[in-house]
């Protein structure tokens, strides 16, 4: 089951860093972060559009690496619609499958989050694909500050 799942991250990295979702600058963002990952390079400024409590909108610029690129393009897709809350328990759950503290079998149960599972095979680039996900974390907890996933 592992072995499906590595051959679709590396299917579904290379689709979303060819054809980022999102990738775009949003003028009416309620929340505006940049991240950045001196280990990779990898530079993010995350746009998101929070209205009671639910984010309506999520958009990404920037310039990085595959993996980050596509990691920022599929959380770009799956928190449009949450709310805050959820979106928190996402990053989450995200950070635990990323980091191979959580090693669930059942990925049908994660839905688009287990695609990304596979980067727990490449423990480098951990911070490559969380980049997005802590820079949207900082955004709505309101942080002004830069993330760095150092």
């Amino acid at each position: 089951m592992f072995d499906e799942i590595r051959d679709l991250y590396q299917e579904v990295v290379f689709d979303h860093n060819r054809n980022p979702r999102n990738f775009r600058v949003m003028d009416d963002a309620t929340r505006k972060i940049d991240g950045f990952n001196p280990l990779c390079g990898d530079r993010i400024t995350l746009y998101v559009k929070v209205n009671d409590n639910v984010i309506e909108d999520v958009s990404f610029q920037g310039s990085g690496c595959a993996i980050s690129t596509a990691s920022a393009s599929l959380m770009t897709e799956i928190v449009r619609g949450h709310t805050e809350e959820e979106t928190h328990g996402l990053f989450e759950l995200f950070h635990k499958i990323v980091t191979g503290e959580d090693t669930r079998t059942n990925f049908d149960e994660l839905g688009k989050l287990a695609v990304l599972a596979g980067v727990r095979a490449y423990p480098a680039r951990v911070k490559c694909a969380t980049l997005a996900w802590h820079s949207l974390e900082a955004a709505l907890k309101e942080d002004a500050e830069t993330v760095s996933t150092e």
